[in-house]
């Protein structure tokens, strides 16, 4: 499920450089970090609880 929103994300970003979503906060070309930051955050969130429930 991880590498599936992973991909995901990263097809988003590059769109994201492309041609600019034009979503709230993702106006500018420039912003493609901020899902390159929000997939991080979500991964190492996931891969926490993972550790935790094994």
């Amino acid at each position: 499920m991880t590498k599936i929103l992973m991909v995901f994300l990263t097809v988003l970003a590059v769109i994201q450089v492309i041609k600019p979503l034009g979503w709230p906060g993702l106006k500018k070309r420039s912003d493609a970090w901020k899902l390159a930051a929000g997939g991080l955050i979500f991964l190492a969130a996931a891969i926490g609880l993972i550790a935790l429930f094994e």
